[in-house]
């Protein structure tokens, strides 16, 4: 909940271009307003509409930063795929919900917008998440080895592209969300800048034992998460449960890391251990401190970035979505069952036409 990253993509058959990326941070009252809204609050409905009106006009701000940057007009662009912000991920009642205005974003650039990507897998009995794995493999798997692709973002998902098979990919565990909720409330910052304030820590076992006790873990693929799982309230009461209150702050902040990390190498390690090598992407791969634990987790596979292999790593979750907004302009599947378990392949997407 930083902000919002955008891409204008060029796509021709197996040639994929990045021709612009833009970023735009997310308004302090706005992040504030989608926290709030991961839990149960009054007034949900109204403020909720409120918060993806607010959401499709930051949107529509990064699309037409696009424009001016590649010097492109709206009506060369196909589409405009966006996720919208997650505010609740509950596959297992049947539903998921990020915050999006489509009609107001197709409106605004005057461009057709495709947005609620998640619905569809679910309806079909699917987790609704992971949706890259598909795109990874396009744009990332090789014919002579197995090479993971792995996304920090709020939350952590690994895609494992094996060689003439289908990817398989679920959600690691958190990624960003609880060390960037922890800095914002202990010092008022959006992330820790390379890990700089979480390198400063030492690790508590006891801590980082509660952590892991969520049942999340003991979970078998296919599977996902979000806030509604793991949130501050979800961490004071661990450190109430572990009397770890009292430690220090920054060694809480190091907990958390090791936990985002743990939670990948795990990971790897019961449902992917024939990984060759290991490619991080999202804001999590920026935070050296975290990308260094997970070289010292992963040895001796090699961890490195998507950079080396052409695509920035802030760039690859944007770029997703663009390619999944392009399969369901042409109305091909965009889902992996093998991935969320649903049905079959679906076509996803809600579309408004310019």
């Amino acid at each position: 909940m930083d902000g919002v990253d955008g891409v204008l993509a060029y796509f021709d058959a197996n040639i994929v271009r990045v021709l612009a990326s833009a970023h735009l941070a997310m308004p302090e009252l706005l992040r504030s307003e989608c926290l709030a809204l991961n839990q149960m609050g009054s007034n949900e409905l109204h403020r909720s509409a409120l918060a993806g009106i607010a959401l499709s006009k930051l949107y529509a701000e990064v699309v037409n930063q696009l424009l001016l940057k590649a010097e492109c007009s709206a009506s060369e662009v196909a589409a405009i795929g966006c996720h919208g912000q997650t505010v609740r991920h509950q596959p297992s009642e049947g539903y998921t919900l990020q915050l999006v205005n489509g009609a107001l974003l197709a409106e605004l650039t005057g461009i057709t917008a495709i947005v609620d990507f998640r619905s569809r897998d679910i309806a079909a009995g699917g987790q609704g998440a992971p949706l890259v794995p598909a795109f990874h493999q396009s744009l990332f798997g090789v014919q002579d080895h197995t090479r993971a692709v792995i996304n920090i973002g709020g939350f952590s998902n690994l895609s494992a592209l094996r060689p003439d098979q289908d990817p398989i990919g679920f959600d690691c565990g958190p990624g960003n969300a609880l060390m960037d909720a922890w800095i914002h409330l202990q010092q008022g910052q959006s992330f820790d800048r390379n890990g700089d304030w979480a390198r400063t820590g030492a690790i508590h076992e006891d801590l980082l034992e509660g952590l892991l006790e969520h049942p999340f873990f003991k979970l078998a693929p296919p599977r996902s998460t979000g806030r509604d799982s793991f949130h501050l309230d979800w961490l004071q009461k661990i450190l109430v449960q572990t009397h770890t209150e009292a430690i220090p702050a920054k060694d809480i902040q190091r907990t958390l890391l090791e936990l985002s990390a743990r939670a990948i190498a795990d990971a790897v390690k019961h449902f992917a251990p024939d990984l060759d090598e290991v490619f991080l992407c999202g804001g999590g791969a920026l935070n050296r401190t975290l990308v260094h634990r997970l070289q010292e987790l992963l040895a001796p596979r090699p961890v490195r970035l998507t950079g080396e292999m052409g695509i920035k790593e802030d760039q690859v979750e944007a770029l997703a979505f663009a390619w999944l907004a392009r399969r369901t302009f042409r109305g091909e599947a965009g889902n992996l069952s093998s991935v969320t378990g649903a049905k079959g392949p679906r076509l996803l997407g809600a579309i408004y036409l310019a």
